[in-house]
Parts: C-alpha cells; sequence; structure tokens
C-alpha cells in the first residue's frame, strides 16, 4: 500500500481523518476544486448544503474514476464551504463517510470561505491522491 496513515500521540486524536498521511507511489494525481455542477453545468441542489456535498462527492468519484483511482488513494483533500457554521460539519460528515474509508481516511483540512466562483455553490473540495 502506497500510504501510511499516521496519527501521532502529542496530538489530539482525529475523527474522520488522519493527521498524516505517507504516500509512496509513484504517480500524483491533483484534482481540482469540485463543485455542485452537473455534466451540464447545472447547480444540484441549490440552496442545500447537504444535496451539495453530495454531488461533489459524486463528481469527486467520477474525477478519481478517470484517473483510474479511488477514494482509498486520496491522500488530502481540502473542503471550503461558504459562511462555515459548525453545525455544517455533521452535514458534511455524512457526505464523506459514503466515499471515504472510515479505518484510513486522508489528511484534511476544512475552511470556511466568503464565497466560490459562482454565489450558487455553497461547498467545494480539492484532492490529492497517490497511486
Amino acid at each position: 500500500m502506497p500510504h501510511n496513515r499516521i496519527n501521532p500521540s502529542a496530538v489530539s486524536t482525529p475523527r474522520g481523518y488522519s493527521h498524516v498521511v505517507e504516500a509512496t507511489g509513484s504517480r500524483l494525481i491533483f484534482i481540482s476544486g469540485q463543485v455542485a455542477a452537473d455534466a451540464t453545468g447545472a447547480i444540484a441542489g441549490e440552496g442545500d448544503l447537504a444535496a451539495q456535498a453530495t454531488k461533489v462527492f459524486e463528481n469527486l468519484s467520477a474525477c478519481l474514476a478517470a484517473a483510474g483511482a479511488s477514494f482509498a488513494d486520496v491522500t488530502k483533500i481540502t473542503t471550503f464551504v461558504v459562511n462555515y457554521q459548525p453545525e455544517h460539519r455533521a452535514v458534511i460528515a455524512e457526505a464523506r463517510e459514503r466515499h471515504l474509508p472510515a479505518d484510513e481516511p486522508p489528511a484534511s483540512t476544512l475552511v470556511g470561505v466568503q464565497a466560490l466562483a459562482r454565489p450558487e455553490f455553497l461547498i467545494e473540495i480539492e484532492a490529492t491522491v497517490v497511486v
């Protein structure tokens, strides 16, 4: 396996992510931030964070498959949420749990932002993958 997840005892025990992911694979894949737009550009779940998070993970899945990878190969994700509030974390976690491996999650960062590329977008997620 080209990934070694490390959670040092000197830092808090993480839930749903790993503090450190060492990747030793030979191919790096960088997936641009995915938003809740379908193949035609139509917005899925306008105004609904849960629906948008679901679509974002579907888009990530399609991008991973196109590169010959899976969510198990994701080493780092960064999530951007418009006007982030602490209660949004549970909504996002629900979508993450359907896709990311619970036993070996990637390193992860969640960032609250003022806005994304279009006002309809509530969430955007980018990924770094090593295979």
